[in-house]
């Protein structure tokens, strides 16, 4: 298990969220604004999608 921290515009949030979401199991993001209030910061718990559920990614040839 591990921690992942971003900065972003405060519009970026959800779309980051669910990116995150989709590519680690993660629980629920914890949202504070950083200190000059112009961004916010996300913390999110992550671990690594169990293999058998995650998609190969080949490379083409």
């Amino acid at each position: 298990m591990f921690e992942i921290r971003v900065i972003c515009p405060p519009d970026d949030a959800d779309r980051i969220g669910a990116a995150l979401t989709a590519a680690f199991n993660t629980g629920p993001a914890r949202q504070y604004p950083t200190r000059d209030g112009k961004r916010t910061r996300l913390y999110f718990t992550a671990d690594h999608r169990d293999s058998s559920t995650t998609p190969t990614h080949t490379e083409s040839e």
